[in-house]
C-alpha cells in the first residue's frame, strides 16, 4: 500500500467499518495539525487523537457515512462525505464535509475540514 489511493481508501474503509480511531493511530503523523473550517488548528497527533475520541464518545446515535468523491494529487488527497448522526450537544447533524489531507512520510500532516454551519 504505496500510492495515496490506497492509503486513503483504506481510511475510508476503515471509518465505514468504526476504526476510525485505529486508522487515526496508523494513518496520521506526530506532528499533524487538524482544523475545522477557519477554527484555530490543532497541533500532534495525541491532542488531535484525544478530539476524535471525545467526538466519537459524543455520538449518541448513527445513521450512516458514506464517502461520495474522493480526489488524490501529488501529496494531497480529499474526501468529501456525508454524515448523519445524533450529537449529545449539537443534536442531528446531517451534512456532507470535505476532508483534505496533506501527506508528508506516507502519513496525514495536515487535515482541514470544510463544512456548512
Amino acid at each position: 500500500m504505496n500510492t495515496l489511493i490506497e492509503k486513503i481508501s483504506t481510511i475510508n474503509d476503515m471509518i465505514l467499518q468504526g476504526k476510525a480511531l485505529e486508522a487515526f493511530d496508523e494513518f496520521y503523523h506526530d506532528d499533524v495539525v487538524m482544523q475545522e473550517n477557519d477554527s484555530p488548528e490543532f497541533v500532534g497527533k495525541a491532542l488531535n487523537r484525544q478530539r476524535e475520541e471525545e467526538f466519537f464518545e459524543s455520538i449518541t446515535e448513527f445513521r450512516g457515512a458514506k464517502p461520495l468523491k474522493v480526489t488524490v494529487g501529488e501529496s494531497t488527497t480529499m474526501v468529501e462525505w456525508h454524515f448523519d448522526y445524533t450529537h449529545k450537544d449539537w443534536g442531528v447533524k446531517n451534512y456532507t464535509q470535505v476532508a483534505v489531507q496533506d501527506w508528508k512520510d506516507g502519513k496525514i500532516i495536515k487535515e482541514k475540514f470544510y463544512y456548512g454551519s
